[in-house]
């Protein structure tokens, strides 16, 4: 049974974690980070002890759970002086089991959502991907992973790329279209703030359908060029923003004539 836990990080998914660890009723032992100030405040809300010296690490957990980011995975796996015994996992999208070769009870634990410093999630609803290197430990990773969430599934290192890449279009770039959306309402002097009733009832409706695809709307899922031209003539002078628009309209265009 997987019960005490050292946390690897201190980051915003650490932070998160943390919270879901404590609610979940494992023994979170200790959080482990190279940010001082941020491993002492994550440590004091969770209960735990702060760690911030690899020689320092609490050697009797039953799990180790590396939460950084995914460039820094393998070597803070490889410096820290975790027990061969232990289960260790990672918690990276895009970042393969070989990342944990030297740990024979290695493992997967990914989370796919998008966690914000000072933001709370509701960790129940956050689907988790789990994999791991010994089909025994199987079942005890499983039995862990539903103490954090409702939605537990398997997935190898190839599915859970694509998951990630999913996760890149809903999150990263859908945010990185709300912000060009802003910034064309800067450039009239009008605020953010008009748009989030618009931003919020998108997200929902996309949440809500079987397939975003069925609830789009806009000029060109209905084909209105003259729309499209007079939105490409106030981009003239932004290539880049012009170019993305373009190319968003005919993927929306070429996806309407399939439904």
């Amino acid at each position: 049974m997987l019960r005490k836990v050292v946390l690897i990080g201190s980051g915003n998914l650490a932070e998160a974690l943390a919270a879901a660890l404590v609610a979940s009723g494992a023994e979170l032992l200790q959080i482990y980070g190279r940010n001082a100030a941020r491993v002492a405040l994550l440590a004091a809300r969770a209960g735990a002890a702060a760690c911030t010296d690899p020689a320092a690490l609490e050697r009797t957990a039953d799990l180790y759970l590396i939460a950084v980011s995914d460039r820094a995975v393998a070597e803070v796996a490889a410096q820290l002086p975790i027990p061969a015994t232990a289960v260790v996992a990672h918690t990276a999208g895009s970042v393969p089991l070989d990342a944990l070769a030297r740990f024979p009870r290695r493992a997967i634990l990914y989370p796919l959502q998008s966690f914000t410093a000072g933001r709370r999630v509701d960790f129940r609803r956050v689907p988790l991907f789990l994999e791991c290197a010994d089909e025994a430990l199987r079942p005890e990773l499983e039995a862990f992973a539903r103490t954090l969430s409702e939605e537990v599934r398997y997935a190898d290192s190839a599915r859970r790329a694509t998951i990630h890449l999913a996760g890149v279009f809903a999150n990263n770039f859908a945010n990185r279209m709300f912000g060009l959306a802003a910034e064309v309402l800067r450039r009239e002097g009008l605020p953010y703030e008009v748009l989030k009733p618009l931003i919020e009832e998108t997200a929902a409706k996309a949440a809500a359908a079987a397939d975003p695809a069925a609830v789009q709307t806009g000029p060109a899922v209905r084909g209105d060029c003259a729309s499209q031209e007079r939105h490409l003539k106030l981009l003239e002078g932004l290539p880049l923003e012009k170019a993305i628009y373009e190319l968003t309209s005919q993927s929306i265009w070429e996806t309407s004539k399939k439904i």
